[in-house]
Order: structure tokens, then C-alpha cells, then sequence
């Protein structure tokens, strides 16, 4: 039965730990994996939370833009929590400033004749 199982037999003497270089080189690819998940993930996405929050703040009458449910317009007016935005013709909209998600160049929206 000795070829099924291993004879267990007790260690040496010694420290009872590892060193401190060889507990530095187990925890080396944890490290490494936090700081990619860090330059992946993490930085690229308070980045863009920083350009859209400026956006945001920017914005001014005549600025041409997207809202986040598609609409398309010219900013009329803007408040502290709203936009009213001219949809073309008669047609305006008030809609929270988070909900706009991006500007567009200006002349993209055409005014009907």
C-alpha cells in the first residue's frame, strides 16, 4: 500500500517561514496584476469621467448637441440641472445635463427653410 500513498515524514529544523526576497517573489504576479487591472481599466475610465464632467460644465447657448437617448439639438438654454434643447421647428426639450453625452461640431444640426 507504501505506492499509493506517501510516508509523510516531519520537516528539518528551520525558520518556519519563507525569507523575505522569496515572500517579495510569491506576491510579484499579484502586484503585476493589480497595476495592469489599474492601467486597463481603472485610468482609462476616470479619464473619461474627467472629460465629461468638463464637458459638461462648458456648455453654453448655441452648443450643438447628443443626447443620450438620440435626440440631436441646438442648447437654448442652460440651468444648474437643465438643458432646454431645440429640437428643430417648435420642438424643444428640457433634459437633465447628465443625460447629454456628447457635442457635435457646429453646423452638424441643419435649420428646416
Amino acid at each position: 500500500m507504501e505506492f499509493l500513498i506517501a510516508d509523510a515524514y516531519a520537516q528539518g529544523s528551520g525558520a518556519g517561514g519563507s525569507s523575505g526576497l522569496a515572500a517579495f517573489v510569491e506576491m510579484l504576479p499579484i502586484v503585476f496584476l493589480l497595476g495592469l487591472i489599474y492601467l486597463m481599466l481603472i485610468r482609462p475610465q476616470n479619464k473619461r469621467a474627467k472629460e465629461q464632467k468638463k464637458m459638461l460644465e462648458s456648455l453654453t447657448r448655441g452648443d450643438e448637441v447628443v443626447t443620450s437617448g438620440g435626440l440631436l439639438g441646438k442648447i437654448m438654454d442652460v440651468g444648474d440641472n437643465f438643458v432646454l434643447i431645440d429640437l428643430g421647428g417648435d420642438i424643444k426639450v428640457k433634459v437633465q445635463r447628465q443625460a447629454i453625452s456628447n457635442t457635435v461640431p457646429k453646423g452638424t444640426v441643419k435649420s428646416p427653410l
